[in-house]
């Protein structure tokens, strides 16, 4: 018999380590930078290659307020009927949407399991993903099963996974959750064998999930159940009552609970993952010329190596150059070495304290 799978998909934040492409009002999620399609309409899609052994029920996706109209035209582009579209007045981490979505689909169905994922992470292998997700199973149905990413390297921009003793097959307990740490700790990590990167994704019963957060953070449940008693609704379309919500505290679902509870499990993804979050890792990911230049629309290099150019609205050239991301937007050009790329929050950061977009 099938299992039964309900995606929830948050898409939230800014990215604002892609500015000036990724802002407030159109984040990384939202453009297409990994495929032809926008972020989120490849992971709304991510089932599709799913295995006969699981049954993929509509998805429940989570957003902000002010994409709503966005979030719906890109769903329907890619003929994806959400059962839920849920607003958010104002951001409050993953925790509350967890909470969020795991109420929804106890109403959709009791039994089925909701696989919580951000719409701007990158998995090239789809139909592998879902292969990881079913050998998962099980073991979620009494545990929380978070994935992790097998280092390829010792990247400092992720927090990492401590993975301890077998469950089931891949999935093992967890033993901690890491920050993101110094080289010198990343370089211990990958050398014992035990870390993976922490994906941020999740597997779970809404049965464990909220009787989890009811014993560690119960004024989250309480404060998200009381903005969806007094949610406005038209059709799939979910508004969370603000002023409820507004009470809600803001915290991750690792914070919150998986920190803290003995029903924490690990498994690898086993597939190519990353979430894209800096221009490098865009650049990494693209298809490059033969000198290592990632162009983007109306882009020419002449002389250059490693680069990446992202023309949007006009001609934009280079010329003898190494290394460089080079960004053109409508309202904003952005010109840095590719190895400061994790630096474009402290220019957006700038940008804010003096008033700008």
């Amino acid at each position: 018999m099938a299992v039964r799978l309900i995606p929830a998909v948050l898409s939230g934040g800014s990215g604002t380590r892609l500015w000036p492409l990724s802002t407030d009002a159109a984040p990384k999620q939202l453009h297409a930078l990994a495929s032809g399609r926008t972020m989120l309409q490849d992971t709304l899609r991510r089932f599709i290659a799913a295995p006969s052994s699981i049954e993929v029920l509509p998805p429940i996706l989570i957003c902000s307020e002010r994409h709503r109209e966005t979030v719906g035209q890109q769903s329907l582009e890619i003929a994806v009927h959400p059962s839920a579209i849920v607003l958010e007045p104002m951001g409050r981490n993953s925790a509350p949407a967890a909470v969020a979505a795991a109420r929804l689909a106890q109403a959709i169905d009791p039994e089925a399991l909701v696989i919580l994922m951000a719409a701007d992470h990158h998995i090239s292998d789809s139909a592998g993903f879902s292969e990881a997700v079913a050998r998962a199973y099980e073991t979620a149905r009494e545990h929380i099963v978070t994935f992790g990413v097998a280092p390829t390297g010792p990247e400092t921009g992720y927090g990492y996974i401590e993975a301890g003793e077998p469950i089931d097959g891949p999935v093992r307990k967890v033993v901690r959750f890491a920050e993101k740490p110094d080289l010198a700790t990343a370089e211990a990590y990958v050398a014992d064998g035990r870390h993976l990167w922490n994906a941020g994704i999740f597997l779970f019963s809404p049965e464990v999930l909220l009787a989890e957060m009811e014993r560690f953070e119960p004024e989250v449940v309480a404060a998200v159940d009381l903005a969806l008693a007094q949610a406005a609704r038209a059709g799939a379309v979910i508004t969370l009552d603000a002023e409820a919500f507004a009470r809600c505290p803001s915290i991750s679902l690792d914070y919150a609970v998986m920190e803290k509870t003995s029903r924490a499990a690990v498994t690898p993804i086993g597939v190519p993952w990353a979430d894209v979050g800096s221009w490098s890792e865009l650049w990494r990911l693209g298809p490059q010329d033969g000198q290592g230049n990632m162009l983007k629309g109306d882009a020419l290099a002449i002389d250059a190596e490693d680069t990446l150019v992202w023309a949007g609205s006009r001609t934009v050239g280079v010329i003898g150059v190494k290394g460089l991301v080079v960004v053109e937007t409508e309202d904003a050009v952005l010109v840095l070495p590719r190895e400061r790329a994790q630096d474009v929050k402290l220019l957006v950061e700038r940008l804010k304290a003096r008033g700008g977009r």
